[in-house]
């Protein structure tokens, strides 16, 4: 439902699409000519066989409308063919969309009221003449066109008789066209539009039959559109053919009072929330006003409206519109319903999970008796290979130009790239500002370009790791390298800091004359001697590429860190300086108020001097402070800027806790700490665990376990709390992007770990110990399931380290506006923390099966129980999860109702959900199917159905486009690496069976 701001609207489109036809002819009742409309619902795809076959009468006229075929995003063109008319195609974009018109030889055409004659010289028109191959154009109107093969340039002189130039942007007042060929003798048909110009409409052709006689009529439509009908006479009937949505009117009017779309501070482009106030007309009822936005919806008789989208002139709302009360009312009914049992199962003594708990401390009470004597030749590989993240998290992709004057750079080298390095290094270590003094820059506040504000200490740290994939530069801190930056920017053109991917970069590097060897390049290597761009010849097609190569996305994101780079250096990225009274509060640079027009905006001139001067004042300051070692005067310049930005920045400016927060956030990066903690502690408490396997009576072991639960326990308070001061930082619960979800991730498995590992507390002298550990391990500290705190800490670790890999992005991002609800917190939090038990689930499928692996005639009887033991728990977690995910699924329906009026729209992170519920589903229920019994398939199933987990997060967010998609097109698991994976489970499987069948099978 479009409205314009200021109109009244009572009609909308419906969502279903149909064919339509009004039939005119001379069939009368009592004097009166009778008009037949007829409507079919249709539902088209191109992955279907599609029918249609619509049969009425016209008086005693039989009339048949049946379907010729279907094309998806579809246009009407002329097929080339010597015996049909000839007709001038123009594609004009006068209401800023691309439409096509085609102009008959002899023919006169009105389009957005001009008219355009093709060999008809018309007075007032503009005439086209068409003699053999040549057209020549006389406008009425003055204008302008751009040939745009060759960027060449002309004018359109008014009442000038000139040649037409084919393939040329024509603009004549306020319609652009163009003639993309000459005339052409053919018929219409509807063909399949370009793959590079996506269409909105599909296209069908339909047979018109009657009174003998039938033509085809091509119909150009679908679901949101209302296009002009088609007339068409057949049999001597008139014929009025439409395919597309249904006119719906409403029983009151909507009048759109002022449409608002609100941008993160300072972006042009980047909105943080967009409303719609309105005044709802009803006679029947009293009128009133109303503010419709995301996630808060207009109810009013029976009918609710959602914001769905705006025009990008902010001029025009489109709202969605429900119409199905007692449906939705039902609806939820039915889900609070499936909540109530489903959460029976975990707490109703009398379910499945109820007889599990039972048996797992029957296991655990004859494990108690029982001197276990487990035999492992386990080898834990190391995977503490260094990884270093990508966190700029902004798009610099404007291409950077340098000038001669601005550094000269030499083709011919005197000095080898690491003397100059060792050069250039020397250089910047003896003229770098101190850690101490960095970090009080570091705590001024900066507008980064997608609006966040931040701490000039966060800025420094994302652009360090965008550009080197390193949180230092040889010792130095991001605060020390991005303030040297600003004050020695022609030294950092020979910095080699600029990182390229070993092997898939190497074309970057013969193109700029950098040996193959070398991973990091100076900004000066990109940059001729006269200031070329270097990469300039291979960007355009990169850019223009909607699925790039591996070769073109290596140039864009090379060409992003250049400009990451160049920008900084000139200092346009130092935005500490509000524009005041701005309405989107946006913060400039010096840079940018010299060059962008903002001396204009800016009418007080001490402040206006003091954007332009004091930054370089401070500058001089430091340096000088660096020669006597007293900082006193560049910090009085720092509180100066402190002060403006609370005075004239008030709106948007972080408090002083939240920037302290943030930066020891920054500083102790905690997440990625964690990653290494939890495998060290997780991997020696498995290798202890086997030691007290041989020595269960010793103290001293029995000790070191503990203290390493302990440890265990303690990282986990850590990961809590690093989650919570990211959600104070950000403003929003940590997990509304693909890197939140990983950490938030990782937390549930060993949250579910520690649950799923704990059992009966056991002596006095055990609680005792525990209340000395801390009041958070006395909950967890009782008789465990060590082996899964072990198996939950390790996979706790390598999701840690998966998610510091570099196609992630750990950088605090905006919310984008359909997050920006309260269901992020139900739905999200809940369907993602399902991930966890299903990960513990697969890791303890792993362990079982090496422990059936590892079975030996004389530990038989005692290794079984410990794979009853981990086997009731490895179900007890997939009914966790089971619950959880199926559970976090649901709301997920109501928040898209909530948001876009709809349950289901079968994107693809909504489907793959579907299908891993109904495959953990299976999982679980495979105990009551007799072929499908036993705990070595039950165990080999939990590791295979967690693919079903990783789909539905990596391959949907990472390879599939959709709501839900992260990073479409980029590729992070190779198949080889599938296979790979595949391989080790049949292997794993293969020789467990082997042993279950021996010792275990009846």
């Amino acid at each position: 439902m479009p409205i314009f701001e200021g109109e009244t609207e009572n009609t909308f489109l419906s969502e279903k699409t149909y064919v339509s036809a009004l039939i005119n002819g001379d069939y009368e009742i009592d004097g009166v000519p009778q008009r037949l409309r007829v409507e079919e619902k249709v539902d088209f795809s191109e992955r279907i066989d599609n029918t249609l076959n619509l049969h009425t009468k016209y008086g005693d006229t039989p009339v048949s409308i049946t379907l010729d075929k279907f094309v998806s995003n579809a246009e009407e063109d002329i097929i080339p063919d010597d015996t049909g008319d000839g007709y001038l195609k123009i594609v004009e974009a006068g209401d800023g969309a691309p439409h096509n018109h085609f102009l008959k030889v002899g023919e006169l055409q009105s389009i957005h009221n001009v008219l355009i004659a093709l060999n008809k010289p018309t007075e007032g028109a503009i005439n086209i003449t068409y003699q053999g191959d040549s057209l020549n154009i006389k406008s009425p109107f003055e204008g302008e066109y751009l040939t745009m093969a060759t960027m060449q340039q002309g004018k359109l002189v008014k009442d000038s008789l000139q040649p037409l130039v084919l393939r040329s942007r024509y603009v004549i007042g306020n319609m652009q066209m163009v003639f993309p060929k000459p005339v052409v003798k053919g018929y219409f048909d509807v063909v399949k539009k370009s793959k590079l110009l996506k269409s909105d409409e599909d296209g069908i052709v339909v047979n018109v039959t009657a009174n003998g006689e039938s033509k085809k009529v091509n119909l150009l439509g679908g679901v949101g559109t209302n296009n002009q009908w088609k007339k068409v006479t057949v049999g001597g009937l008139a014929f009025d053919l439409k395919f597309g949505s249904k006119v719906l009117e409403l029983p009151f009017s909507i009048k759109l009072n002022d449409f608002v779309a609100e941008k993160y501070p300072g972006t042009e482009n980047s909105y943080s929330a967009f409303s719609s106030q309105v005044t709802i007309v009803d006679e029947e009822k009293e009128s009133f006003d109303y503010k419709i936005f995301m996630n808060h919806v207009l109810d009013h008789r029976g009918y609710r409206f959602f914001q769905s989208g705006f025009d990008n002139n902010e001029k025009r709302t489109i709202l969605s519109v429900n119409h199905d009360r007692w449906g939705t009312w039902f609806t939820y009914f039915g889900y609070f319903l499936l909540y109530f049992g489903l959460m029976a199962i975990l707490f109703d003594k009398n379910t499945r999970f109820a007889d599990l708990k039972r048996a797992l401390d029957k296991v655990k009470d004859k494990k108690s008796k029982l001197v276990t004597i487990l035999v492992l030749g386990v080898t834990l590989s190391g995977f503490a290979q260094e990884q270093h993240s990508e966190g700029d998290g902004h798009d610099h992709s404007a291409h950077a130009t340098v000038t001669e004057e601005t550094v000269n750079i030499r083709e011919e080298q005197e000095f080898s790239f690491a003397e100059n390095k060792i050069k250039v290094d020397s250089i910047l270590k003896a003229n770098v500002v101190p850690k101490e003094e960095a970090e009080h820059f570091g705590e001024l506040v900066i507008q980064d370009i997608g609006g966040r504000m931040m701490p000039v200490n966060t800025y420094a740290s994302e652009f360090l790791r965008k550009l080197s994939k390193n949180d230092t530069y040889e010792g130095f801190t991001a605060d020390q390298v991005f303030l040297s930056i600003q004050e020695s920017p022609l030294l950092w053109y020979n910095v080699p800091i600029i990182y390229l991917k070993a092997k898939k970069a190497d074309s970057i590097r013969k193109i700029i004359g950098l040996d193959a060897s070398e991973n990091y390049a100076t900004l000066g290597h990109f940059f001729t001697n006269r200031g070329d761009y270097k990469l300039q010849p291979y960007l355009e097609e990169a850019y223009k590429a909607q699925i790039p190569t591996g070769f073109q996305k290596e140039f864009k994101e090379t060409d992003q860190r250049v400009n990451l780079l160049y920008n900084t250096i000139q200092g346009t990225s130092l935005r500490i300086f509000p524009v005041p009274e701005d309405e989107n509060n946006k913060w400039i640079s010096a840079d940018e108020y010299k060059k962008k027009g903002f001396k204009e905006k800016i009418s007080d001139s001490i402040y206006a001097g003091f954007i332009a001067g004091s930054f370089d004042v401070y500058l001089y300051r430091l340096n000088a402070s660096k020669q006597s070692g007293d900082y006193t005067e560049p910090n009085k310049l720092l509180a100066a800027f402190k002060k403006n930005q609370k005075s004239l920045g008030s709106a948007v400016m972080l408090s002083d806790d939240k920037i302290k927060t943030e930066i020891l956030y920054n500083k102790y990066d905690i997440f990625k700490k964690l990653f290494s903690w939890y495998m060290y502690a997780g991997a020696l408490l498995f290798v202890v665990l086997i030691v007290q396997i041989f020595k269960d009576k010793s103290k001293k072991i029995n000790i070191v376990v503990t203290l390493l639960k302990a440890i265990i326990i303690g990282l986990f308070i850590l990961h809590t709390l690093g989650l919570v001061a990211r959600w104070y930082i950000s403003g929003h619960a940590p997990w509304s992007d693909a890197y939140e979800s990983m950490i938030y991730v990782a937390w549930a498995t060993m949250l579910f770990g520690l649950l799923m590992g704990a059992a009966k507390k056991t002596s006095i002298k055990s609680k005792i110990l525990a209340a000395f550990l801390s009041v958070f391990t006395y909950t967890f500290y009782r008789k465990t399931s060590d082996l899964t705190i072990a198996a939950a800490a390790f996979v706790t670790s390598m999701i840690l380290m998966i998610a510091h890999w570099n196609w992630m992005d750990p950088a605090i991002a905006n919310l984008q506006p359909v997050l920006d609800s309260y269901w992020l917190m139900i739905h999200v939090a809940v369907i993602v923390a399902s991930y966890g038990p299903f990960t513990l689930g697969m890791i303890l499928g792993v362990v079982v099966l090496l422990l059936m692996i590892f079975t030996t005639k004389k530990n038989k009887e005692k290794m079984l129980l410990n794979i009853k033991e981990l086997t009731i728990i490895n179900e007890m977690a997939l009914t966790v999860g089971l619950v959880m995910l199926t559970i976090g699924n649901f709301p997920g329906g109501q928040w898209a109702n909530e948001s876009w009026g709809r349950y289901w729209g079968w994107d693809p992170k909504e489907t793959w959900a579907l299908i891993s519920i109904m495959v953990y589903a299976f999982v679980i229920h495979m105990r009551l199917v007799p072929g499908l019994r036993g705990r070595w398939f039950f165990n080999l199933m939990s590791i295979v159905a967690f693919a079903s987990i990783m789909m539905t997060y990596f391959g949907v967010n990472f390879y599939l486009a959709g709501l839900h998609s992260y990073a479409s097109g980029d590729q992070i698991v190779s198949v080889k690496f599938i296979a790979v994976t595949l391989a080790i489970v049949a292997t794993l499987g293969f020789f467990a069976y082997k042993k279950y069948a021996k010792y275990y099978k009846k």
